[in-house]
């Protein structure tokens, strides 16, 4: 129908006709107009006996009730040399006037067209939801100027400008706290349920609203690159593209279409052939099968049930970036989380340092520090905090050089380090006293990741340090939820055998595979999928990317403000909760299920109104309604799920 390729669902997308009307306006004036000239020609022509003047109010109920949906037909014969039911409508109207029922016809394009707005109107409901998420943001800010504090538009903001933020007020921008301290809702972005505490260097989204305290941001974006408006962009972008079973329903319209024409002109001309109809009542029939076999409700259902899905997952923090993944996500046999930073907190902390070879504790920490302060691994965070806590300083590091899931190399102070896992000494032939395997068993039996430094200078080992993270809250409750809707549950790790394994039996989990280096997380990821068929694949969205790609879907965890997991992931969760995942699975199978409720009810529809046609004499007013009413009925279902209980 042509509403449902006309509704814009992107703000910059809104037509004015006549000039400080809306598209719904419009439409809802033209269905009135066609309605009061319907109710005035059939008026005139059954009681007034002026078949003049009942003529001109059908011309003009033809006209408002018509010409739209023919100039969407028009353009999508000449443009894509397909035929629509735009056209269908059209004609069994046309047909229908022809033959002296001007007055049905003109019913037949009042009701098409009252279900066009009511499908439009349904869907800009949908719109609107998205667009709210930009009224989160206040019109204007308070802004420091020349020392003062002023207020200027939102637009005006640039990188640097330094806001004040009172409390209880939204924030206008992206930015970072400079001074002050409170407590923020973050939930319009990340869907968190409880306040985040910020303090200087704490990150600070538009949109979110702040709790008692005033604070000073820095802008660190403009607002058309806030992550508000990113998240408003893409979730517009993925209710454009379409999932796959629309896709095929769109193509099966295309060859139905023309099915559905051609058997009109059959049913014209065969029926007074062949079965002794009158041309009158054969062309009447066929007039009746394009409205009763008409694929409208058939083809809406789909995409009206995907639209309103994203919305009410955009709205809770997760951002799915198009309907083939909400699919996908319904279908899911297992999925791989990655440990550090997604099962975990990514927040390891030092426990242990074992000093050797009769080196002094501090010492080596400041040395490990210099090194590993030129990383952004999360363990070398763990170790230069640990030095960070004890007060110390150290010196600046030379010729440093990253070994991707191994460790870190350079010069300290005059001596070449290497500080790294068990994997980096066994590829440089260093072998490791029996005593320090076995501390390092303990260790690992504990669920600690142990990093070994060496002194390649003097041959000797320096150091040992055990870090460990924790698991994130709710992951063995999630992991549990999970398996109980029977997804299998892979951790894919670059630790070794034994601590992949302590963390999971603490989590609960399905499966591991560890001793992983990044680029073997792709291997793994094929694998599963050859087993599992449907994967997904959870993880940051930046060291994770490629087998973020690989998998079925992939999701990245707790991306607020993040660029790259925003463009790399296929899923989205702006949070850190883990529940928003097996929500989001859920908020798929349902989606599904509506879908197969709407293609049901449409499927049985066509079917009876087709069997009507042929079996008694039906009205094409009743074939109307039946028709009509299918399509608003699906339409309406699948909007249910912008409100769904999950």
């Amino acid at each position: 129908m042509s509403q449902q390729k006309t509704v814009a669902l992107s703000t910059s997308n809104k037509r004015l006709w006549p000039w400080a009307m809306s598209d719904i306006q419009r439409d809802w004036l033209l269905t009135g107009l066609t309605f009061v000239a319907l109710v005035a020609g059939y008026g005139l022509e059954t009681w007034g006996h002026w078949p003049e003047a009942a003529n001109a109010a059908y011309v003009v109920a033809y006209l408002a009730g018509g010409i739209p949906a023919l100039i969407s037909g028009l353009k999508q014969l000449w443009y894509e040399h397909e035929l629509d039911v735009d056209l269908l409508m059209v004609s069994a109207a046309l047909g229908a006037a022809y033959i002296g029922h001007a007055a049905e016809g003109a019913m037949l394009l009042f009701l098409f067209s009252l279900s066009n707005t009511l499908q439009a109107y349904a869907l800009d409901r949908n719109r609107k939801a998205i667009e709210a998420l930009l009224d989160l943001r206040p019109p204007v800010a308070t802004v420091q100027r020349d020392g003062r504090w002023v207020e200027v538009p939102v637009e005006e903001l640039k990188p640097g400008d330094r806001v004040l933020v009172r409390p209880g007020e939204r924030f206008p921008i992206d930015g970072v706290v400079l001074q002050g301290a409170s407590e923020v809702d973050q939930s319009p972005i990340t869907g968190e349920s409880t306040p985040v505490y910020k303090e200087p260097g704490s990150q600070v989204f538009a949109g979110t609203v702040n709790g008692t305290g005033a604070l000073e941001v820095e802008v660190t974006r403009r607002v058309e690159d806030t992550t508000l408006a990113k998240i408003v962009r893409m979730v517009e972008e993925a209710q454009e593209s379409k999932a796959r079973s629309q896709r095929r329903l769109e193509a099966f319209e295309r060859r139905y279409a023309v099915f559905v024409m051609a058997m009109a002109v059959v049913l014209t001309l065969g029926l007074p052939a062949f079965f002794g109809y009158t041309y009158h009542e054969a062309f009447y029939k066929a007039m009746l099968w394009l409205v009763a076999a008409s694929p409208c409700a058939l083809v809406i259902s789909t995409p009206a049930s995907i639209i309103a899905a994203l919305a009410h997952a955009a709205r809770r923090g997760i951002l799915i970036k198009g309907g083939v993944y909400l699919e996908d996500m319904a279908t899911l046999r297992a999925i791989a989380f990655d440990k550090t930073g997604t099962l975990t907190q990514g927040k390891p902390q030092v426990r242990e340092l074992l000093a050797l070879n009769g080196e002094d504790k501090a010492s080596v920490l400041r040395l490990l520090a210099a090194l590993e302060a030129h990383s952004e691994h999360a363990v070398a965070k763990a170790i230069v905090q640990a030095a960070e806590a004890q007060g110390l300083t150290w010196p600046e590091a030379r010729d440093v050089r990253a070994l991707p899931g191994r460790g870190v190399e350079g010069k300290v102070e005059g001596r070449t380090l290497w500080v790294g896992n068990m994997r980096l000494f066994r590829e440089r032939g260093i072998e490791l006293p029996e005593e320090l395997q076995a501390q390092i068993r303990a260790w690992e039996d504990q669920g600690y990741t142990v990093v070994l430094a060496y002194d390649a200078d003097q041959g000797r080992w320096v150091a040992l340090i055990a870090v460990a993270d924790t698991l994130r809250p709710h992951a063995r409750e999630v992991i549990q939820t999970l398996q109980a809707m029977g997804i299998k549950v892979i951790m894919l790790t670059g630790d070794n055998e034994r601590v992949a394994a302590s963390i999971a039996r603490l989590a609960g989990l399905d499966a591991y595979i560890a001793n992983l280096l990044p680029e073997d997380k792709v291997s793994a990821i094929e694998r599963l999928r050859a087993e599992y068929e449907n994967v997904a694949m959870v993880g940051d969205g930046v060291n994770d990317a490629p087998a973020l790609a690989k998998a079925t879907v992939g999701i990245a965890m707790g991306a607020g403000g993040t660029d790259v997991a925003l463009e790399t992931a296929d899923v989205v969760l702006m949070g850190d909760d883990l529940r928003h995942i097996p929500y989001a699975i859920r908020l798929a199978q349902k989606t599904r299920r509506t879908i197969q409720q709407n293609l049901a009810f449409a499927i049985a529809t066509i079917i009876l109104l087709v069997s009507a046609t042929f079996l008694i004499d039906l009205p094409l007013p009743i074939a109307t309604v039946g028709h009509e009413g299918s399509t608003v009925a699906v339409v309406l279902n699948g909007l249910r799920l912008l409100r769904a209980r999950i």
